[in-house]
């Protein structure tokens, strides 16, 4: 049995007239006979009464098989609307890599436009560094990612897609706080507090570098692997941070921000993936950043 017999036994039964029914689908009459006839064959059951050549009627079996045909091509075109829509990277899974760091402006907005533009993709989130991304993209854990560079593995393909200032977070009581940019000297035996040099090595290492150019060696009196727990460390008195830019949005009470009075170092974030693992989905979410970064000041 192929489509075609059900398209055609679906156009007689709807018409219950041949020569009707073969104008419809644009065939000869004789042919569609034969056709329904070597489906009657197959089924085993006749499908219509004949009352003239070409006028005829359901038998019953006739009718229960035009229901389950209806069925069966509705079945078949959701899959194949379905097919279509995954093969245009409409809908599906995609899960998607992130630091803390852009959970602070950039990914909420790329976020909320892409679910309104491909509402039917399910967003799987992962927070994750960048070293575990990349590892994360290698098994397939993640489709993308976005991360800090530089990264590890140099066959993961990447697109900076944003940059920030590193700035000192501290207490609005501090006296360092009155001043309009805190130069690194001013730190000097200040309490410093960062997350473990494990977690995210590229940003620890760039924030230690603030000092070393300082030649002064950092006080470091306590660690926080969450970047709003080094703020609310910070919001407690329990030392100064230096941190991206961007966890100036987190607006927790009790802490300040103020920039360095030297060059402060720059932190990427970049869009990371998989060149041999791309699907229209991934495509279409790659193609998506890339526009609607155009569209925003980051």
């Amino acid at each position: 049995m192929e489509l075609r017999h059900l398209r055609y036994f679906i156009a007689v039964a709807e018409e219950l007239h041949f020569s009707k029914a073969a104008e419809r689908l644009h065939i000869a009459q004789p042919p569609l006979s034969q056709q329904i006839q070597q489906l009657e064959a197959e089924l085993g059951v006749k499908l219509f009464h004949r009352q003239t050549k070409r006028q005829v009627q359901l038998t019953e079996a006739g009718k229960v098989f035009l229901q389950e045909a209806y069925q069966l091509l509705m079945q078949l075109d959701t899959a194949v609307a379905l097919t279509q829509r995954i093969g245009r990277g409409q809908t599906g899974q995609l899960r998607i890599g992130f630091t803390s760091l852009v959970i602070y402006d950039l990914l909420p907005l790329i976020l909320r436009q892409f679910r309104e533009q491909f509402p039917a993709v399910e967003l799987v989130l992962r927070e994750l560094t960048t070293s575990q991304q990349e590892q994360a993209l290698r098994d397939g854990g993640i489709h993308v990612g976005f991360a800090h560079p530089p990264l590890e593995d140099d066959t993961i393909s990447y697109q900076c897609i944003h940059r920030q200032t590193l700035v000192i977070a501290l207490p609005p009581t501090h006296s360092l706080a009155q001043t309009e940019h805190i130069s690194v000297q001013n730190l000097l035996n200040e309490p410093l507090i960062i997350f473990p040099r494990y977690l995210a090595p590229g940003l620890y290492d760039l924030i230690m570098s603030v000092f070393s150019q300082g030649n002064i060696k950092p006080h470091i009196t306590q660690e926080a692997v969450q970047m709003q727990t080094i703020i609310g460390l910070v919001s407690a008195g329990m030392g100064l941070a230096i941190t991206p830019s961007s966890l100036q949005n987190l607006q927790r009470p009790g802490v300040t921000y103020r920039p360095l009075l030297e060059a402060a170092p720059v932190i990427e974030t970049a869009l990371i993936w998989q060149q041999n693992c791309l699907t229209p989905l991934v495509e279409n979410f790659l193609q998506f950043t890339q526009q609607f970064l155009l569209t925003v000041d980051c």
